[in-house]
């Protein structure tokens, strides 16, 4: 048992300060604790308290910014949000390699959103189809009916596709409701849509209505990204060996698929947290994906091209928005967003794509020469000493030493820290 209850009736209804300071004597926290959780940053009260549910406090996590990038022809400052070293780094590295031939160039990515309305207890599923498929441009109609700026923009609902799928509950018929966002991620006018047109569809088809909810295996809204790495200054032939043999271990296995996705995600995830994104979509439509034809792939390739050099491509889902939600509310989102200049949707999930397979072969490339850890420890070693109670004026020279050793632990940089003073 813990202590305490976790029944706490009201606590919705509380202030801010209210709530921070229930919790408080509830966990039984010290002055400390309590001035930390009441610390929110660029937040004000009245605005944190707009945006989730119960807010006791502000979390934050380090902004830093991946340079040498050149996309499309355009340069570019990427701003990310990720608490693990070495990602930045090596993004910013292969960015740089990237450039010497002509750096990363980005396909036209569509902004069209899927929102799904199921069909159940439908007796005829024939007929249901047909009268679905007759009636798409009244449905089309309704649709638009809930976002005339939208559809004025040149956005809005513009098709629908009919799909029969099998469950243990019988047949259902999947109407996938197919809409253009424009510059936002989406999520909430295609929601909005499929509820207004499901009424309709229902005495339409005969059909009892249950789920009406955008999908986020955003299968219309592909990003694709290729780029050529110099081989030599990735290393050599060696290296470029190395990385081959590598994504051809991803190919064949899942687990190594699994982590070398997570390698890409390290860059698309702390672009889309700067930039005020929904994370979470992100990731669960790109390993979707990468699951689409039945078995679980990389969402990268690598092939040699005629010189030797390493080309390297991707493919992969991007729902990410410059509007609305959490971008327009969010101060350093807003700020992320000027840093990286860029003026669409489109041109954000570009970006975003280059950025992926930068760090999907900065991470080949550690793994195929000197090992991961090399890199990534070497950076973490300023943590270890920080953590270790290193003075500021000896983090550097506590950090190099451990480093060198070989130790990058807590107890050798405490060790380290009583020799030196």
């Amino acid at each position: 048992m813990n202590g305490f209850r976790s029944d706490i009736s009201g606590f919705y209804k509380l202030t801010l300060n209210d709530r921070q300071n229930k919790l408080a004597q509830i966990v039984n926290l010290d002055q400390d604790e309590i001035k930390l959780l009441k610390t929110l940053g660029y937040f004000t009260a009245d605005q944190i308290d707009t945006l989730i549910e119960n807010v006791v406090g502000s979390y934050q996590l380090p902004m830093g910014v991946a340079l040498n990038f050149k996309v499309n022809g355009k340069n570019y400052i990427i701003p990310m949000v990720i608490e693990e070293p070495s990602v930045i780094a090596a993004a910013s590295n292969m960015a740089k390699v990237a450039r010497k031939l002509g750096g990363f160039q980005s396909e036209k990515v569509k902004s069209v959103m899927i929102s799904q309305i199921q069909l159940t207890n439908v007796q005829n599923i024939e007929s249901a189809k047909e009268k679905l498929l007759n009636n798409k441009e009244h449905i089309l109609d309704i649709a638009n009916e809930q976002d005339p700026l939208l559809t004025k923009l040149g956005g809005g609902a513009f098709d629908v596709e009919v799909r029969e799928i099998d469950t243990r509950k019988g047949k259902m018929i999947i109407l996938h409701l197919l809409v253009d966002v424009l510059d936002a991620m989406g999520a909430n006018v295609v929601n909005t849509m499929a509820e207004a047109v499901s009424p309709y569809i229902e005495k339409l088809c005969g059909a009892k209505i249950y789920l009406r909810i955008v999908s986020n295996l955003t299968t219309q809204r592909l990003a694709k990204c290729r780029a050529v790495f110099d081989k030599d200054l990735l290393g050599g032939e060696n290296v470029v060996e190395g990385i081959l043999n590598a994504y051809e271990f991803a190919l064949a296995d899942p687990y190594r698929a699994t982590t070398h996705n997570k390698g890409i995600m390290n860059g698309v995830v702390a672009l889309a947290q700067a930039t005020g994104n929904d994370t979470r979509a992100i990731e669960a439509g790109a390993h979707a994906y990468a699951s689409l034809g039945g078995n679980y792939r990389p969402l990268t390739k690598f092939e040699l091209d005629s010189e030797g050099n390493l080309v390297g491509e991707i493919e992969i889902p991007l729902a990410l928005g410059i509007i609305g939600g959490l971008t327009r509310n969010h101060h350093m989102a807003r700020l992320a967003l000027k840093i990286l200049n860029v003026e669409s949707a489109e041109e954000l999930s570009q970006v975003a794509a280059a950025l992926g397979l930068a760090q999907n072969v900065g991470a080949l490339r550690a793994l195929a020469s000197e090992g991961i850890q090399k890199g990534h420890m070497t950076l973490h070693s300023r943590n270890i000493a920080k953590l270790a109670g290193v003075p500021d004026d000896l983090i550097e020279e506590v950090a190099n030493i451990i480093v060198e050793d070989n130790k990058i632990r807590l107890d050798y940089a405490k060790e380290v820290l009583k020799e030196i003073i």
